[in-house]
């Protein structure tokens, strides 16, 4: 057990740092509603996109990046389209703007501004309200368990259980750190509202840095060179054929098994259908969680797309700094005892193994905030988002819409306790409702890419349909896995796509159009690009003077270039830290052309306000 003193004191540090910052802005949230959930709209984007970064870089994701990096070498970099990364251009490129655009102040009052509140429009409304609330709650539910379980690795039951004053039989432990953990987050995110959020993620980022530069250094100095790794041929290559090409068989067995559970054959196949879901999700936008609200949340519409593009910047090549850095220490001890002891067949605990055994102390403890701290930012960012639908939407819109400011800010506060005690409850039960709670997220997520897409993009699209693209996705992707048995989610998306886009369409035309007044100012507000043209032709009827939106080629083009540059910022120190001199150069050369194509084509035609 690596653990020592020095890191225990360095975590409690940074806890009470934490909570001093949420005392100390507890009064500047209370203002007003706009001041505790977005922050008054007054925090500069590169803050906001810090703070996203940050909230990103999750452990549980952490730790599947460090085994699939493990396993699929080089080419793991394109897996991570599997969520997808690249939404964060889409966004960047045109869709902050757009959403910014709204004044919105969650996801669900962006529904009534786009459908209005006539002919069942409040269809919309509720159903996103149901699926934000429910969507959070599962994500904390999740990170409940999950930090438990990681914080045990390092800090066991017996280091502390002198310290404390009840006994509490080890099975627990996970709990206990669950709890402990989850009420501290909360407390903070409850005090000071989204400006403690994004103050505690700059904090926890900067952390971040500091770790992974030194992760990074230690695998490069101990690294003799790119052929000395253990691994097949092919390994250290980004790109692939219809079949990945690797061999782990002769050189560990339990590799080779994880690529077959994993089920990603053909690979090219796979690829293929990962991109088209991911380029299909990211036109839907932000799903309506923290980074939803980290829009909302920006000055303008411009600063609205800087902070997605801060986010790409931030994220990727500390993350993969890190992720590469807690690889290479894998393979080069793998056969040691207390690696292959701790990970057995389980390639996600590669990384809690690494860290104990080659981390040393004083840094480790770092570590442990940086991963925790990622755990708190999303947790904190998912609270808050839940907040304030439920503020927002449930209470000042059906309960008492003329609270005053004290009221609002108690029932914040009631709201925060009641939502912090139901992801306690769902994180306790999460042993029995685990395989539940995962296919509500995949078949909430199944269901709302095509009614997401169609908002957007087509103007006879209405309530009523979104309300029944959702459910049938819905319903469609939790009945799929019961029939579909031992068959890849993924495999099963364009069954579940089909269907959805059924119920939005046949919902939108067996129901009246929305009001064209309510629709010629969101195409007036928004000027988005699609099929508008029926709205356009009466927008520009009573205002000559409009100038819609031509730029349908350029974001197309500046999306893909996007795409280009991210992959290549994520590839420069995957290659660096592999000692791998002429592909990190032309990583680099790519990536330094499309940002300067980039500057031309988007930054410059950026609104100045």
């Amino acid at each position: 057990m690596n653990i020592k003193a020095i890191d225990l004191l360095v975590i409690l540090l940074y806890l009470v740092t934490v909570l001093v910052i949420g005392i100390y802005l507890k009064r500047q949230a209370a203002k007003s509603k706009n001041d505790y959930l977005l922050g008054g709209k007054s925090m500069p984007f590169w803050m906001l996109g810090i703070s996203n970064a940050s909230g990103m870089f999750d452990l549980s994701g952490t730790a599947w990046m460090v085994a699939i990096m493990v396993v699929y070498g080089v080419k793991s970099i394109w897996l991570p389209w599997l969520w997808p990364v690249f939404n964060q251009i889409f966004m960047m490129v045109y869709l902050s703007m757009w959403l910014r655009r709204s004044n919105a102040a969650t996801g669900a009052e962006w529904m009534l501004f786009r459908f209005g509140d006539r002919h069942g429009a409040g269809l919309s409304h509720k159903i996103i309200i149901a699926f934000a609330l429910l969507s959070c709650l599962s994500f904390m539910a999740y990170g409940f368990i999950g930090l438990g379980k990681f914080i045990e690795i390092f800090i066991p039951w017996k280091v502390i259980r002198a310290f404390l004053p009840f006994h509490l039989p080890p099975a627990y432990t996970a709990h206990f750190y669950g709890i402990l953990f989850t009420v501290f987050t909360a407390s903070y995110a409850l005090l000071g509202g989204m400006k403690s959020i994004v103050w505690a993620d700059m904090l926890h980022y900067l952390i971040m840095v500091i770790v992974c530069l030194s992760v990074a250094a230690m695998a490069y100095m101990a690294l003799p060179g790119a052929d000395s790794l253990p691994v097949p041929s092919g390994w250290a290559n980004l790109f692939f054929g219809k079949d990945l090409g690797l061999d782990w068989s002769d050189r560990l067995p339990a590799a080779a098994a994880k690529l077959r559970n994993d089920s990603f054959t053909p690979f090219g196949y796979f690829f293929a259908l990962m991109a088209a879901k991911g380029i299909l999700a990211s036109l839907a936008g932000p799903a309506p969680n923290y980074d939803m609200q980290k829009i909302l949340s920006t000055r303008s519409p411009r600063e609205a797309a800087l902070m997605s593009m801060i986010v790409n910047l931030v994220l990727l090549p500390t993350r993969y700094l890190f992720i590469t850095g807690i690889a290479v220490f894998a393979l080069l001890y793998f056969r040691q005892p207390g690696i292959s002891a701790a990970i057995g067949a389980d390639f996600e605990k590669i990384l809690p193994a690494v860290l104990n055994t080659y981390i040393p102390s004083g840094l480790l403890g770092l570590v442990l905030i940086g991963l925790m701290g990622a755990f708190m930012g999303t947790f904190a960012g998912t609270f808050n988002a839940a907040q304030a639908y439920f503020v927002n939407d449930i209470y000042l819109r059906s309960v008492n819409p003329g609270a005053r400011n004290r009221q609002i800010s108690r029932i914040s506060y009631l709201s925060g306790i009641v939502i912090v005690c139901i992801s306690i409850l769902l994180g306790l039960l999460a042993k029995d409702v685990n395989s539940i709670l995962q296919w509500i997220v995949s078949a909430l997520l199944g269901g709302y890419i095509a009614s997401n897409v169609l908002k957007w993009y087509w103007w006879r699209f209405n309530s009523s349909g979104f309300f029944w693209g959702m459910l049938t996705g819905i319903i469609c992707a939790l009945v799929c896995p019961h029939i579909l048995k031992d068959t890849l989610p993924l495999y099963y998306f364009p069954l579940i796509l089909g269907i959805s886009i059924i119920g939005a369409v046949g919902g939108s035309l067996a129901t009246k159009p929305t009001d064209i007044e309510i629709l010629k100012t969101f195409y007036r507000t928004v000027n988005p690009w699609g099929f508008w043209g029926p709205v356009r032709k009466e927008v520009l009827k009573n205002d000559p003077s409009f100038s819609p939106n031509n730029d349908f080629a350029r974001d197309l083009f500046n999306v893909a270039l996007g795409i280009v540059a991210q992959t290549a910022i994520t590839a420069i120190p995957v290659f660096g830290i592999l000692k791998m001199p002429q592909e990190t150069l032309m990583a680099t050369a790519i990536f330094l052309t499309s940002s300067l194509i980039l500057w031309k084509t988007w930054y410059k035609n950026l609104p100045h306000h």
